[in-house]
């Protein structure tokens, strides 16, 4: 039996209409994190110090976080996600491997996406820039030169828990770096952690998002994110 086009049209429910973004402006149901005047939107420890000048806000570098981070979180939780950040390393080079532009994004839950100066600059390929921390190396390293402004698009899907603390789905990620994709929703393993595997600890749905103070003078702007 031949069926008619209408048989298949789908008329309800209608999609909200969002007003898409244009150049620096975020579309217009975003959750503006910092739009460049000022962090209100975060909880600063008094062991770190970001300075917002000129449009973006800079980490004050210091040798002594270069093996002891510091985490700055948002005052709002936040869940699934889709997350736009402008971050850029320092200019002048100093450093190599892991003591170069460090710093991180850590997705409700702390679950890391590497911010680090990787151009030109070997280190350990699951902890480079674009990498989910010692977990998935990138698929292609699209970093630009020091003091360039580069982009991380991220779409983040948070775990999911039974009552009793068991896993019941696994955080999932995708990131375009600079346009490219970089990690193409992959399954994080876990909690981020610098030295053994990475396990999940039950959490509620909705986290504080991060950003790394590494003692590196890494900048960033226009940081906004859409509630998936």
């Amino acid at each position: 039996m031949t069926m008619k086009p209408e048989e298949t049209e789908v008329w309800e429910p209608v999609p909200v209409i969002v007003k898409p973004g244009s150049g620096w402006d975020p579309p217009g149901d975003a959750v503006i994190l910092f739009d460049g005047k000022d962090m209100s939107e975060w909880d600063i420890p008094e062991n770190t110090r970001w300075v917002v000048k000129d449009g973006m806000v800079t980490i004050a570098a210091s040798h002594a976080r270069q093996v002891q981070p510091v985490w700055i979180f948002s005052r709002k939780m936040f869940g699934d996600i889709q997350l736009h950040v402008e971050w850029c390393s320092p200019e002048k080079i100093k450093g190599e491997g892991q003591r170069r532009g460090n710093s991180g994004i850590f997705l409700p839950g702390r679950y890391e996406i590497q911010v680090l100066d990787s151009y030109q600059n070997p280190t350990y390929v699951n902890g480079q820039c674009a990498s989910i921390y010692k977990q998935y190396s990138p698929l292609v390293n699209a970093c630009r030169r020091p003091g360039a402004w580069q982009t991380y698009d991220i779409i983040f899907r948070a775990p999911r828990f039974f009552r009793n603390g068991r896993l019941k789905s696994a955080a999932r990620v995708t990131v375009i770096h600079n346009g490219v994709l970089v990690q193409n929703h992959v399954k994080i393993k876990g909690a981020t952690t610098f030295i053994g595997n990475p396990e999940y600890v039950a959490h509620p749905v909705k986290q504080p998002l991060g950003l790394q103070d590494h003692g590196n003078a890494v900048s960033f702007r226009n940081i906004w994110l859409r509630e998936l």
